[in-house]
């Protein structure tokens, strides 16, 4: 299926491009995007891209009803010398399927939803910003399309890739973040939907989110929602530590999604010889951390951000303050390494990169 033909239809106006300094996240789409429709019995087929539309849906689609959904997000970067380069691409489309799996939703060819988003981020490669910091962020998804208000798995399906320019995530240096630690709602709990990247689990996150919003907090620090008491992630980005020379980030456990940055990071760190842990981390052992003088540093790890430092914890009403609210030293040499592999600026030794051409 990895070659089936992808019919191609251009658009005929092309829409003005946004002012790269005034870009913010997923407001502004590209000129074009890329569909597929799933039927039971035909399978995956009329794979194609089109000018960027709205899509006609009947109103008992079960994605409305139900949440049969699924996404991904990544980015395209333009190098100092143009070219166009992707990160991992092939592992988005890797966990999309782990997350098409436990919703229930067909299998996608992942060579062919890779040749698609590279047909597609060409046609609309005029849309990638060029200044510093800045990409093309890209979200391709899943819906649930039968008409059917039955609690079953659908029978239809829809794969749509769309893309927006998006700003430098910082746009004034590295800041570190406030985060609350949140004791009363739960995202997911192991044997949920914690390890599939679908909208449940972001419109749960949303009331405590608000919550932590309204107190300052920029934010959410997610604990099990067993016994809230073992660290999990930070609101979409998973969570390290470092405490007393060692690097710590909660093991996968079912309800933790296997972050990409997550893994990068990992990897870079042990290439570094740097001590690295995944195992069950409590907030208690934190604080305790905190106390013992031995906390160094705290960081979130994600697309978005790529790296997001900690400079503050708030639990139970009771706030520490991390590296005097600065940047850690490990956190700054993650973010340079990784942001200089993805943009072509620093030697990709672990062959991350795939450049699009």
């Amino acid at each position: 299926m990895g070659e089936q033909l992808i019919k191609v239809e251009l658009c005929s106006n092309h829409k003005q491009k946004p002012n790269p300094d005034q870009l913010q996240f997923g407001k502004v789409f590209t000129d074009h995007m890329f569909i597929m429709d799933y039927k039971e019995g035909l399978g995956w087929h009329d794979p194609r891209i089109i000018p960027y539309q709205p899509i006609s849906l009947d109103p008992s689609s079960v994605a409305f009803h139900y949440g049969q959904t699924v996404f991904e997000g990544l980015k395209a970067y333009k190098t100092d010398d143009d070219r166009i380069l992707m990160f991992r691409p092939e592992k988005n489309m890797q966990r999309l399927n782990l997350s098409n799996d436990r919703i229930v939703i067909p299998q996608l060819d992942e060579e062919l939803a890779l040749n698609a988003l590279r047909q597609l981020v060409l046609i609309d490669k005029e849309w990638i910003p060029h200044a510093p910091g800045t990409s093309l962020y890209i979200r391709p998804f899943v819906i649930a399309t039968q008409p059917y208000l039955g609690v079953a798995p659908s029978v239809q399906y829809k794969f749509i890739i769309i893309m927006s320019p998006v700003g430098a995530y910082y746009k004034e240096g590295l800041n570190p973040v406030k985060i609350l630690v949140e004791d009363e709602y739960t995202r997911t709990v192991k044997g949920g939907t914690g390890e599939a990247k679908t909208g449940g689990n972001y419109a749960a996150s949303l009331k405590a989110q608000e919550k932590s919003e309204a107190r300052g907090f920029s934010q959410v620090l997610w604990l099990d929602g067993k016994e809230h008491k073992y660290v999990e992630e930070v609101g979409s980005m998973n969570i390290f530590f470092k405490i007393n020379g060692t690097v710590v980030t909660p093991e996968l456990n079912g309800s933790i999604l296997a972050g990409i940055t997550r893994d990068s990071v990992l990897r870079l760190l042990r290439h570094w010889g740097v001590p690295v842990e995944e195992r069950k981390l409590s907030i208690a052992e934190i604080y305790q951390a905190h106390a013992d003088g031995v906390l160094e540093e705290a960081f979130g790890t994600g697309t978005a951000a790529v790296i997001s430092p900690v400079g503050q914890l708030s639990w139970k009403d009771e706030s520490i303050t991390l590296n005097n609210e600065e940047t850690g030293a490990i956190s700054k040499k993650i973010y340079d390494t990784l942001t200089g592999i993805q943009y072509g600026q620093l030697e990709d030794i672990f062959g991350w990169t795939v450049e699009v051409k």
